[in-house]
Parts: C-alpha cells; structure tokens; sequence
C-alpha cells in the first residue's frame, strides 16, 4: 500500500481521482493548494465554495484534507509570467507555467518531503512507469478531447515517474461524472471550470487592461499600411484574432502582428495572407520529458489544445528546436506551446520565438 497525496480542486475529476485512489487500497491524502484567492473587480474568487465542495468529498470517502497555500509560487510563476508575456506582445500558457512549477513542482516536492509515495492529480493523461531509474512516459488520455498532455509537457519524466492520473482511462468526462454519481459524491453535476482560473468571467481583456497601461494606439492594414482604426492597447490582441477589433463594418479582419513597442496591430482581410500561414516554426526554451531531445523525424505535433494533431519534421538541439510541416499550417502566436508526440507519447516540446514563423 503506498501513501499518495492527491491534489483535490473542489472539482469532479480530482473527486473521482481520489475515490480510484481509495478503493484501490493506498492510504490517501487529499491536498486542496490554494492558489489564488484574490477577488477581481466584477470576480467573486470561487475558492472558499471549491474548497467546501473538497471537504465534503473528502469526509464522504473518509480521508484527511489539508490546505496548502501556494499562492506566492502561483503569482510570481504563472500570474506574474502572464502578465509579463502580453506585455512584450507574447501569447502565454499559463496552465503549462502552473503544471511544472505549482502542481508538479510546489506541490509534489512538499508532498514528497512529507513522506508521500507517489502524487496523483485529476489530469486527462496517463503515465508509464520508467524501470531502472529510466524516466516515465507520459501517455495521452483515451478522452482525446479531454486530454491534457498538451499542457504537462515542462515536466521530467522523473517526477513522473512518482505520479499516477487515476481518470486518464476513461473514455469521455460523461464517463467521469457518471462515476462520481454511482459512488455517490455529490459533485458530478458541478460545471467545468473554462478559461483561466484566477481572471474567471472576467475576461483576459479586462483583467490585461486593469493590469497593464493602456496606450491607444493604430490598426493598420499589413499589405498597404493604412490606418483603420484606432485599439487600447497592442498587448490585447495576438495573431489569428478575428473578433473584438471594432473596425466599424467592412470584411472580417484577421490579426497578423502585433508590435507592443511601436504599439501597433496589423491586420488582414485575405484569409490565405502569408502572415497568416506558415510551414516553419522556430522553439525556444524546449523540454523533453525524457531527459533527451527526440532524434530528427517525423513525428505528431499540437500547436493548440484539443487542436488536430498534425505530421511534421522536428530537429531538436539543445533548448531549440524547428518544426516543419509538408503544407502551410495556420500560423501560431508566439509564446503559444507547440507539443511533439510519437504515437500516444508525449516527448516535449518548446514556446514559439516571437521571431519564430517563416
């Protein structure tokens, strides 16, 4: 029987996550981090109501729950690196700042500190125990759409090696909640919870403009340079944007750059503009779960959560790698993850370079 810290949201997948865990026979420990408990102006922070709900799951399977406070960790290595990419005209993940640094970096080494065997989260992913002191895999979840691989690429397979994702194996989230309700409880109607979790129904946009400076600023057409309108800031829009350009009728115009020293948005009308669509993409800061970067080859990438997974060449050296597809591809904001997978594992992969499409 080993002992697992569980990490419990107030959520249905970290429920059931925690339910397996019981009934499979170790010795549990449910660990609510409180990430972020500030309000936002119009944002009531829901934490107090997710950790109730994760108190009563917790009595209900009879396991002890413990609070952590992470908050600093969670504001200087995802709030802080948020704020600071739309700033310098980056689009950031800040799930996959909060996976390495808060869930399976704060998290797992306290957990591991106080004696916990193995850790164990709600994730739509699997993982493959490495024998031998080799490195775990980690493995897409058999919910496709649910899969969240694309966001745990920064962690090393050596702390893999000490965590299991109990609900990686179930079909669909209908499959999940299902599972709460025959066990009874008491959470499988609760919402999935969308977006970024401490800005809510706030929006990315107001939070980005009660954050940062406002500086209005032109946006201009990229194939003449005429000024169509007018924005409050570059660092609001980022590349493939459509809506919110209030350009006041006339075609749909699509986001080519953006420039947040200048302080200017280009944009586009003609769905197949170059600046739309590229066949290579330059990686920095790339990772590898493994420990080593993949050998040249054709492999399966994700440039986009629940986006397609698409064939294209990958070279990887040292913490760069290039990506090169057979075909234009949709261009990808820089800042944005591109994940690279052999068949279901996930190997890695690296942050688009502002300069990175070609």
């Amino acid at each position: 029987m080993s002992t697992v810290y569980v990490g419990m949201s107030g959520g249905v997948d970290s429920a059931l996550a925690a339910a397996l865990l019981v009934e499979q026979g170790h010795d549990v420990v449910g660990i609510y981090m409180r990430n972020w408990s500030q309000d936002l102006p119009g944002f009531k922070c829901p934490w107090a109501e997710d950790l109730a709900d994760a108190e009563r799951v917790a009595v209900t399977l009879g396991i002890d729950l413990r609070v952590w406070d992470c908050e600093r960790e969670y504001r200087e290595t995802v709030v802080d690196y948020l704020v600071d990419a739309y700033r310098h005209g980056l689009t950031p993940n800040p799930d996959v700042m909060c996976n390495q640094t808060v869930k399976f970096g704060t998290f797992a080494e306290r957990a591991f500190a106080e004696g916990a065997d193995l850790v164990a989260t709600g994730h739509y992913a699997r993982v493959q125990h490495g024998t031998d002191g080799a490195p775990a895999r980690l493995l897409r979840s058999c919910d496709e759409h649910k899969d969240q691989t694309y966001f745990m690429w920064r962690v090393p397979g050596a702390v893999y090696n000490r965590a299991v994702f109990p609900i990686g194996g179930y079909a669909s989230k209908a499959e999940v909640r299902d599972a709460c309700a025959q066990r009874g409880l008491g959470i499988e109607n609760k919402p999935d919870s969308d977006g970024i979790c401490f800005i809510g129904p706030v929006g990315l946009r107001t939070f980005l403009l009660d954050t940062l400076e406002r500086r209005a600023g032109d946006v201009v057409e990229w194939e003449t340079g005429r000024v169509l309108g007018r924005h409050e800031g570059a660092f609001l829009f980022t590349v493939g944007q459509r809506r919110g350009l209030d350009l006041g009728g006339g075609p749909a115009r699509y986001v080519v750059a953006t420039d947040t020293t200048e302080n200017v948005v280009y944009v586009t009308a003609d769905l197949q503009c170059p600046g739309l669509w590229t066949r290579t993409l330059s990686l920095r800061d790339a990772r590898w779960i493994s420990g080593q970067a993949p050998a040249e080859g054709t492999y399966l990438v994700r440039m986009r959560h629940t986006g397609p997974l698409c064939q294209a060449v990958v070279r990887a050296q040292g913490e760069r790698a290039t990506v090169i597809f057979d075909e234009p591809v949709r261009t990808v904001a820089p800042g944005q993850s591109v994940v690279a997978y052999e068949g279901v594992t996930c190997l890695g992969g690296g942050i688009v370079d502002k300069e990175g499409v070609a």
